[in-house]
């Protein structure tokens, strides 16, 4: 098990003015559109783009990711978020299910958590041995190392949240019926192990975070604030200009005077 001695705190909260949505969707609007400017950029030039998302239940990942996919292509901005490990999977090289799912040309692949399992939630819950997890961290440097020598744009994040409003948010996951989904079995039993996620966080800080694949470690209390945050900071380490495409407008349409058909059409019942 990991040593609860090494645990630290990576960031101190910094506290400040819940950010009001109008701002909020102010500025998201014009970074979509920034977003928008770099999915074209990597189409064109065939950049191959790979972003690690990994942080505590509750830390807004998954929020993270949607601010960030909700206004582009899903054809060029990928969302991998793979399940537990099949028996075969098992067998396999730990890296292997995850080497298909990266990035082509004209790709952004997010990953939804990702290889890093081995680092935080598989060290923490007993799912691998401690050998196990000193290979991992021995090797990781080495093919993210890899990945970028082939071409591939790596940014990993971690989103760090206070143990506070975690409990906040896995609370409000119980009472909402829209959220209840989000939480598992895992994230209870995990709920008090917080020092051992904290450690196990550290020794993978400690040994991934290399001069090619840094850690960027996002506060995320107010959810509003690290998605413009993130969103600023991604675009800022994927060099990309704007193609200026030009405008499109509608041709004039013609519509005939055609008589409306006889087909019994099944309308859905409006309600409201």
């Amino acid at each position: 098990m990991v040593s609860k001695k090494k645990a630290k705190v990576v960031v101190d909260v910094v506290k400040t003015a819940p950010l009001k949505t109008k701002e909020y969707e102010k500025e998201l609007r014009r970074l979509h559109v920034e977003l928008v400017k770099l999915q074209q950029w990597v189409v064109a030039k065939g950049l191959k783009v790979c972003i690690v998302f990994e942080g505590r239940d509750g830390a807004g990942k998954g929020g993270t990711i949607k601010a960030i996919t909700e206004r582009v292509s899903p054809r060029v901005f990928r969302v991998v978020a793979l399940p537990a490990p099949t028996d075969k999977e098992k067998s396999q090289l730990y890296f292997q299910r995850y080497v298909p799912h990266l990035p082509s040309a004209g790709e952004i692949v997010i990953f939804d958590r990702s290889w890093y399992n081995r680092a935080g939630v598989e060290r923490v819950m007993g799912f691998c041995t401690e050998e196990q997890v000193e290979k991992f961290l021995e090797g990781t440097p080495v093919m993210e190392k890899a990945m970028i020598d082939a071409g591939i744009i790596l940014l990993k994040y971690w989103l760090e949240v206070t143990p506070k409003e975690q409990e906040r948010r896995l609370r409000d996951r119980i009472n909402d019926g829209r959220k209840t989904w989000k939480l598992s079995p895992m994230d209870i039993k995990s709920f008090n192990m917080w020092d051992e996620y904290t450690a196990a966080r550290d020794a993978m800080f400690e040994a991934t975070d290399t001069a090619w694949a840094p850690w960027f470690v996002a506060r995320s209390e107010d959810k509003k604030r690290v998605r413009l945050n993130i969103i600023t900071h991604l675009l800022s380490h994927i060099p990309y200009k704007d193609l200026h495409i030009k405008a499109m407008d509608l041709p004039k349409r013609k519509i005939s005077k055609i008589k409306p058909t006889q087909y019994p059409f099944r309308y859905v019942e409006e309600r409201f």
